[in-house]
């Protein structure tokens, strides 16, 4: 990073608040041990987004001509890069896709060139973008996320003493969980945001996946447990899906704060841009092939060129906590942990 790009990050407002090391530790202990209770070795799912709705295969083709302020990192040039997208249920249990949730869309770009991130990944040449299906995060930072962890695994009383306490209340947590949950008829119509934000040049924006089809899709009488998989494989026998794919540049540090996850940056005040197009090609997804690179992907904001560097407390967070939950899932399943190539995926 240029002197130049660091200041101007630091004047939007990148700061770690005191203690957050500690707290990303116990955040990754707590995560291993739910993991540890809750599955046998050989088949343990994630932490969080453990039910895949899809792994689909998908086409990620960068704007022509696009503004020079647009060109950076993986938007640099106008090409299409093969993807993997991975949607999927964010309850830490596998229950009924017709229950209240946030559902996840993680894409991963293949065969994109230059140095990544993560120093023990630096040469993989793969970038990946998680968007979820609400536009900001249910907590502020990562002192704010243990907290709620701790309150929600504790139980009940545990959790009336976090949320209500005069002293120290956090109903705002408890309210961005209640308007967070919500029930869709078809992901391939679903709008996704990242929620948190990236680097991206000497800039800092966030992202979202805004599909072309409008959510029209109704949820059915009596849906089976797995019916926004069944609805996706339906809708991919027969046609394409399509998603823009966009950045929302931090105009105002102060009304777009970095460190604070939980507040929506105004459209208003701010559009989203479009940088991308997503093509999900019509395809069968719904094999034995298909579920078990689902389950063999590891995703994190920190598979990345240095241009789309992530941001904030979360993202940092995420930097040791995604790596330490993928290995700890990894060894216990005795599965082999790497980033997929090209001429794998073109094989599949």
């Amino acid at each position: 990073m240029t002197s130049g790009t660091a200041t101007k990050l630091r004047l939007a407002g990148e700061s770690p608040v005191p203690g957050e090391d500690e707290f990303v530790r116990k955040i990754a202990e707590s995560l291993k041990s739910d993991v540890e209770r809750m599955y046998k070795p050989g088949n343990t799912l994630r932490d969080a987004h453990p039910k895949s709705i899809g792994c689909v295969k998908a086409e990620f083709k960068v704007e022509p001509q696009l503004p020079e302020e647009l060109r950076v990192g993986v938007f640099k040039e106008p090409r299409t890069y093969p993807a993997y997208i991975r949607f999927s249920n964010a309850a830490t249990t596998i229950q009924a896709d017709s229950k209240r949730d946030i559902r996840g869309m993680a894409i991963k770009l293949l065969g994109v060139e230059g140095e990544k991130l993560l120093e023990n990944e630096k040469h993989e040449k793969t970038q990946d973008f998680l968007v979820i299906s609400i536009p900001k995060f249910i907590n502020q930072n990562v002192i704010d996320f243990y907290g709620t962890l701790e309150a929600i695994r504790g139980g009940p009383l545990k959790m009336l003493g976090f949320f209500f306490n005069p002293f120290n209340s956090h109903l705002r947590v408890l309210w961005n969980i209640a308007t967070s949950l919500a029930k869709h008829g078809n992901l391939l119509e679903v709008r996704f945001w990242s929620t948190t934000p990236y680097q991206f040049g000497s800039k800092v924006v966030k992202y979202s996946a805004k599909p072309h089809q409008d959510e029209v899709t109704r949820i059915p009488k009596n849906p089976s447990q797995d019916y926004l998989r069944e609805v996706m494989t339906q809708h991919l026998a027969g046609q394409d899906a399509y998603f823009d794919f966009m950045v929302q540049f931090q105009t105002d540090p102060d009304q777009m704060p970095l460190e604070d996850a939980s507040v929506r940056w105004s459209e208003k005040a701010s559009p989203f841009r479009k940088v991308a197009t997503i093509r999900i090609p019509s395809q069968t997804f719904d094999t034995q092939e298909r579920i078990k690179i689902a389950e063999n992907l590891s995703f994190t904001p920190w598979h990345s060129l240095p241009e789309h560097r992530p941001l904030g407390s979360i993202n940092r967070a995420r930097r040791v906590d995604y790596e330490a939950i993928s290995k700890f899932r990894h060894d216990l399943n005795n599965a082999p942990r790497r980033e997929p190539t090209v001429e794998e995926f073109d094989k599949l």
